[in-house]
């Protein structure tokens, strides 16, 4: 596995070579130095390009980034969604209870939110029952009094009809 005599070092591929750079100077980024690492044979020809090349990368890459987050906000209507966010947070400013927070049991979360839910459903229910009753009520008494007054109708009738026979 020794290169054959002669060979360069980059041409043997169990023969790694490695450029020493100073580790992140000042006036360079160390995403600088990773990019010269993977291009380590090209830095060594042409560092100025090199550098050309990254700015010009990561100029893109931001531009890229910024275009996407931006296109990311627009579909799902990000703006809107965080500006009712804030109203949210600073109608809550005022409030002196705390806000919810689930506790981490599913059971108790849900209880805590649907029991006052339920509770005041299960209230109009009861009054919206005792309206029916009431009204079933009333509707049964003019009904019985219709029956009561049918009862006298037919008796009068009947009073009528034996005195013309």
């Amino acid at each position: 596995a020794d290169p054959a005599p002669g060979s360069e070092p980059d041409s043997d591929p169990t023969v790694t070579p490695v450029l020493i750079l100073p580790s992140c100077p000042p006036n360079r980024s160390c995403s600088y130095q990773r990019f010269v690492n993977c291009y380590r044979c090209f830095y060594k020809l042409q560092p100025q390009l090199t550098r050309s090349i990254y700015d010009q990368f990561i100029s893109q890459l931001q531009a890229s980034i910024k275009e996407e987050i931006q296109e990311v906000k627009n579909e799902g209507n990000l703006e809107g969604l965080f500006s009712s966010l804030d109203k949210i947070v600073e109608e809550a400013k005022d409030r002196e209870e705390p806000a919810w927070r689930p506790s981490g049991i599913p059971e108790e979360d849900i209880r805590s939110t649907m029991v006052p839910y339920f509770l005041k459903h299960r209230s109009h229910l009861r009054r919206v029952l005792r309206e029916k009753e009431e009204e079933n009520r009333k509707v049964a008494q003019s009904v019985l009094m219709g029956r009561d007054k049918i009862a006298e109708l037919q008796q009068l009738i009947q009073a009528r009809q034996q005195a013309w026979q």
